[in-house]
């Protein structure tokens, strides 16, 4: 069975050059992946809170998102950009940090809760308290206590971890294709199979 097809990708990140490196801006790292590989280039536009492109896939327009809010809005710019353009929540793609994932791993997921995740409450509550958009989880690793994950999420990873992240972000735009045409289930299948 079809899936909805993404028509929007955000990458889910705090603004600024202070944590551009950080754990907590791995949804940025994966839409950038994506923007090299389709060779196109984000733009801010203040319309939107965030940074844009846009390119085509099989006939279709897709449009790329990096909210330039700070994680607690991320909605802010997710919802002015998608009801402009009159895009339903269905077929919204978020990638973001996940602290129950190692490093090295990645999964696509289909609705949900949020988890805690500051960025995927503010695009619920945005969106009408949706949660029927795609995740894109990427794995940060969890420090193993809850007192130290705001100074996990906001600092940088290892070398090593920063690898095995990007590794996980490679295959993850590796099965974005089968996103954009609504093969939910073989983009998650491909992508659960993977470890870096």
């Amino acid at each position: 069975m079809m899936a909805e097809p993404v028509r929007l990708i955000v990458g889910l990140g705090n603004p600024g050059p202070e944590y551009d490196a950080t754990r907590h801006n791995a949804g940025v790292w994966y839409v950038d992946a994506l923007a090299r590989a389709q060779g196109i280039f984000l733009n801010e536009d203040k319309k939107y809170f965030g940074a844009t492109g846009t390119f085509t896939f099989e006939g279709e327009t897709i449009r790329l998102l990096v909210p330039t809010t700070y994680m607690n809005r991320s909605g802010q710019s997710t919802s002015a950009l998608a009801n402009f353009f009159k895009i339903p929540v269905t077929q919204m793609l978020v990638a973001h940090d996940e602290l129950d994932l190692p490093p090295g791993v990645a999964r696509f997921k289909q609705g949900g809760g949020h988890g805690g995740h500051n960025g995927l409450r503010d695009i619920v509550a945005r969106h009408g308290n949706s949660k029927d958009f795609y995740r894109l989880r990427i794995g940060i690793g969890h420090p193993g206590s809850a007192q130290l994950v705001t100074p996990h999420v906001l600092n940088k990873p290892s070398a090593a971890d920063r690898e095995l992240i990007e590794r996980a972000i490679d295959e993850a735009v590796r099965f974005t294709p089968d996103m954009l045409r609504g093969e939910f289930s073989h983009a998650m299948n491909g992508l659960n199979g993977f470890r870096a």
